[in-house]
């Protein structure tokens, strides 16, 4: 039982969440940022103003004799009437005494370090207000010195009022934008996922048996990967459900003849009538059935194994897994009197290596060396799949069968990249016209009696396309009737460092 679970989040709200969160905690940001620009803007053009006030009044500074003296004109008390902020001035002599205007003015930075004729500004507190300041040093008489400190304040009633109204020409409208902008990301939301909704209804409107690829040409460009995933999850499950249809149909098909034969002798075995010799040749017949049909089983599973695997490939070592196979197969072999043996490379040797899965390639070399072992015989009755018997002509000469040989070889070739398995014998042989259809399942010829259900070949075609390897098949040697078989699978071989040689199985040659 899960007692915490993580909330499924909507692709919707994700979007959602990501576009407003900058936007609302950028905009108070943005508020901040416009009332500074706006104080600095409304404060511009007063500071102008002061500054030609304080030049203003440092031009009526005269030096009388010993003494400074401010002249102002009447229209010169204009300075002081302000309809919104109160002015105030002050023209002082550097040696302390005031000339004219306010006694309470903050002395200014660099009091001592006076720089003439130029007119700076500061904030400063007046009578308990905030003001700005516009101050200078001014020379009346530029061959006496003496110099006087002419400054200018005001109230910040005008700015304060002229920011504000920035602020509201700026603000204002953001109020009436920001809920219309969310509205409309909202819309723009909605119908940018219209597309997904939509494949999703008909996702769900699909048939259960439909595998059909989804058309991506409603999907928007981002989600076309997606959409192409998906198609090619449906391509590989329409691929597995194949197999396991064809494996169901195959088994149906291979096994409906042994297991009759079985219920045939079965039957012939509980006659009343039966003999001991004919109950002991119903359980003969039972069970070479029985052998048959277990064989069929294996290559119906190595067939559907192969045709529906998704193992990753790995490193192999081809002299060392058909040498384990031919170790394998000497029992069998020996049943069956023929000469089994190996040439070529020995496990480890470099350019015997490839990437393939070592299962289905064992599988496909058990394959090849049991098709060579039942179709080819010691005797005459003994033909391979493909070419049936010719019944020997009454009265000839019964001379000693050749011996069954089956040789199995590994090959590499350095220059092109190419490795090389080759199973050759010295049955009866393919001929030309029947090469192509050997690879189709249950292709048997006319007359074939060795046990076998057509599914060899095809099992080791299979394998060989998944690896990307080439199957061929020609005669082995020239000879009249017995021109025997040499099936080829060429592999792409992989450069790099030999595998290690140890623990692998012995060279048979015999």
């Amino acid at each position: 039982m899960k007692f915490f679970k993580r909330e499924q989040r909507s692709l919707f709200g994700e979007i959602l969440d990501w576009m407003l969160t900058p936007l609302l905690v950028l905009w108070p940001a943005s508020l901040a940022l416009t009332w500074l620009v706006a104080q600095n803007i409304a404060s511009r053009p007063f500071d102008r103003a002061l500054e030609h006030n304080v030049q203003d009044l440092a031009r009526q500074v005269r030096l009388e004799g010993d003494r400074l003296a401010l002249r102002l004109a009447p229209e010169a008390a204009l300075l002081r009437m302000g309809h919104v902020d109160q002015v105030f001035f002050q023209v002082r002599d550097i040696r302390g005494p005031l000339v004219s205007g306010d006694a309470a003015f903050p002395a200014p930075d660099g009091y001592a370090t006076q720089d003439v004729g130029t007119a700076r500004l500061r904030d400063g507190v007046m009578q308990g207000a905030d003001v700005r300041i516009a101050y200078m040093w001014v020379k009346p008489d530029p061959f006496a010195d003496r110099l006087a400190l002419v400054q200018v304040a005001e109230t910040l009633e005008k700015r304060s009022a002229l920011a504000s109204e920035i602020i509201k020409g700026v603000m204002l409208p953001q109020f009436v934008i920001l809920p219309l902008a969310v509205l409309l990301v909202w819309l723009a939301l909605a119908r940018g996922i219209r597309p997904l909704h939509e494949l999703e209804q008909r996702i769900r409107s699909r048939k259960p048996d439909d595998m059909s690829p989804l058309d991506d040409a409603i999907a928007p460009l981002e989600v076309a990967p997606l959409v192409g995933a998906v198609n090619d999850l449906l391509q590989r499950l329409h691929r597995s459900i194949e197999t396991q249809k064809r494996f169901l149909a195959d088994a149906a098909h291979q096994l409906k003849t042994p297991l009759a034969g079985l219920r045939m002798q079965a039957d012939l075995a509980q006659r009343a009538d039966a003999s001991a010799d004919d109950l002991k040749q119903s359980l003969k017949q039972i069970g070479r059935a029985s052998i048959r049909a277990t064989h069929t089983v294996n290559q119906l599973l190595a067939r559907a194994e192969s045709g529906g695997r998704g193992v990753p490939n790995q490193r192999c070592d081809l002299a060392r897994l058909t040498l384990a196979v031919v170790q394998d197969s000497v029992p069998h072999a020996l049943e069956r009197r023929i000469d089994l043996g190996y040439d070529g490379l020995q496990p480890g040797a470099d350019g015997g290596q490839f990437m393939g899965q070592p299962t289905l390639i064992q599988e496909l070399v058990r394959n090849l060396v049991d098709n060579a072992i039942n179709y080819t015989a010691p005797v005459a009755q003994g033909l391979r799949q493909l070419a049936p018997a010719t019944p020997a002509a009454p009265g000839a000469d019964r001379t000693p069968p050749e011996p069954g040989v089956v040789t199995v070889r590994v090959l590499a070739d350095p220059y092109s990249g190419v490795l090389l398995l080759r199973v050759e014998d010295n049955g009866p042989g393919i001929g030309r016209a029947e090469r192509a259809l050997v690879f189709q399942p249950f292709y048997r010829a006319l007359g074939t009696e060795a046990d076998g259900s057509g599914l060899g070949l095809a099992i080791v075609d299979e394998i060989a396309r998944q690896h990307g390897a080439q199957v061929d098949i020609e005669d082995a040697r020239p000879h009249p009737t017995r021109p025997g078989a040499a099936v080829t699978v060429r592999f792409a071989a992989t450069r790099g460092t030999p595998l290690p040689a140890s623990g692998a199985p012995p060279a048979l040659g015999e």
